[in-house]
């Protein structure tokens, strides 16, 4: 069978800061190449809608099929789904991925009869079956797959990570993923799922809490497949156990692979477990994203970090001492009055590493979306990107936005100072004679993406597809309620060493 994969355009930061390699579709695209269908793999965020169109009409796929991480970008998928249905009323249309796991039965709604099914939880193993089953009444009775005629049982997770490695032959254009100075960059997979809690996060409410590891020797023989010089891990916490670090390390030292490598983890996970990340510095670990969310005890509180000020800064302290290259978040709520962000502004000031601002957005699949307090101002899917806020401001939206943007261009400057810029200048000039011209053009594009002004204007935007409302906030919610993977006894218990 012929099968299109999609993955959809870029979002508002994604513009900016980086662009990478759609490694889930990627992998769900393997699991469908070894089951012996003909795959083909478009991806937006390089590719226009034209080309996804000329695409259908040449290749004639059988079904295509879009992978949704962010909830943003479906008001897009509904739209393309609508398309292929017009032109090609037999192709079959799915949905899935992270986000469209939490909004299965609203897509099916909002497709009226464009999107045939929605694929709920890791796309692995279903997917094939689901290829399988096309036309079959009983396809609605595959475990996380909803469709027009009923819901599935409970997805199943993927047992073996090693099992379905990425088809990354499939992506086309490849010397377009980057991240930051990282130009071009790979993404690869070591583990899987978060043991955490956080209460904005929906990483551990789709895995049940669950973690996973591929095995050192799989993830060694990957990453010698992969030719970009540099790599994202993008594990959602890296070395939560450390001994596996360790391990992949070996491995690629017996391997004698040289990458320059970009991960994200925990403060408390670094101060722990800081000998891997030492060990890894050698490798070619040069930058790392910290997580911070928040720089008092409040704050920290409030997103249930299971972090203090103290160890937030103790990792600080080693990750300089490592001689890592950082860039941390901290979440802006819309409650922030102008003294707040100005206590902010200073702060981000004193300190050596690279602040980045997100705004608190309770997300379908959070356990945020049930407690929260305030009332959405939005039902704009595409509004729903940690960029823009959705429930009320304290101060009047556009100051809230002039605020926002204010700050991070404060923030941005103190990175601009003649040895900075030197030696970003000279980088830029290393990729400039590779071809590689993805980091340059971020360096131009902030003013221009982030403006306050068009952040409010969005806002007027009619809105198409209207995300159901939450139910009643509650003060309390039982974490298996969340969960879209409900793993065995074993799976749930957390492993936070």
């Amino acid at each position: 069978m012929r099968v299109l994969m999609v993955h959809p355009s870029p979002l508002l930061y994604t513009e900016v800061y980086l662009r990478l390699e759609p490694l889930g579709v990627e992998r769900v695209a393997g699991a469908a190449e070894a089951a012996g269908h003909e795959v083909r793999l478009l991806d937006l965020q390089i590719f226009k809608p034209g080309d996804l169109k000329r695409e259908v009409r040449e290749f004639k796929p059988r079904c295509v099929a879009f992978g949704v991480n962010y909830l943003a970008n479906i008001p897009e998928v509904i739209d393309l789904c609508k398309w292929v249905k017009e032109d090609n009323p037999d192709t079959f249309c799915i949905v899935g991925g992270h986000s469209a796991s939490f909004v299965a039965e609203e897509l099916i709604e909002h497709g009226d009869g464009a999107i045939d099914a929605v694929i709920r939880g890791e796309g692995e193993v279903i997917f094939p079956r689901v290829l399988e089953a096309l036309g079959d009444p009983q396809l609605a009775t595959l475990p996380g797959v909803v469709t027009r005629d009923g819901t599935g049982p409970q997805p199943t997770l993927l047992e073996n990570l090693d099992a379905c490695p990425p088809a990354r032959h499939l992506t086309r254009r490849r010397r377009n993923y980057f991240i930051g100075i990282l130009d071009p960059c790979a993404s690869i997979e070591m583990t899987r799922g978060c043991p955490w809690d956080c209460s904005f996060c929906s990483a551990w409410t789709f895995y049940g809490r669950s973690y996973r590891k591929s095995s050192p020797e799989a993830v060694a023989e990957e990453m010698a497949s992969i030719e970009e010089p540099n790599v994202f891990l993008v594990d959602d916490v890296a070395f939560i156990h450390p001994e596996h670090g360790f391990a992949i390390g070996r491995e690629l030292e017996k391997r004698r692979i040289k990458k320059e490598y970009y991960l994200e983890t925990r403060c408390d996970v670094l101060i722990r477990h800081h000998e891997v990340f030492r060990y890894w510095k050698r490798l070619g670990l040069h930058y790392m994203f910290l997580g911070l969310e928040a720089i008092d005890a409040e704050g920290l509180s409030n997103h249930r970090k299971r972090v203090n000020v103290g160890e937030n800064e103790r990792a600080l302290e080693i990750a300089r001492d490592i001689g890592m290259t950082v860039a941390v978040n901290i979440i802006a709520d819309p409650s922030w009055d102008e003294e707040r962000f100005r206590v902010i502004q200073e702060w981000a000031l004193e300190v050596p590493e690279i602040v980045h601002l997100t705004v608190a957005t309770p997300y379908p699949g959070t356990e945020l979306w049930l407690t929260e307090q305030r009332r959405l101002t939005t039902h704009d899917y595409r509004l729903f990107d940690v960029q823009h806020a959705v429930v009320p401001t304290k101060l009047p939206l556009p100051v809230f936005y002039r605020k926002l943007v204010e700050t991070q261009e404060i923030i941005s400057r103190k990175h601009m100072s003649f040895a900075a810029f030197r030696a970003t200048m000279l980088r830029t000039g290393s990729l400039f004679l590779r071809g590689q011209t993805n980091f340059a053009r971020m360096l131009w594009k902030f003013t221009d993406v982030y403006d306050a002004g068009r952040f409010t204007e969005e806002h007027d935007r009619p809105v198409r597809y209207a995300m159901r409302p939450p139910p009643a906030a509650v003060e309390r919610v039982a974490q298996n309620d969340l969960f879209v993977h409900v793993p065995e006894k074993k799976r749930t218990t957390p492993v936070l060493t």
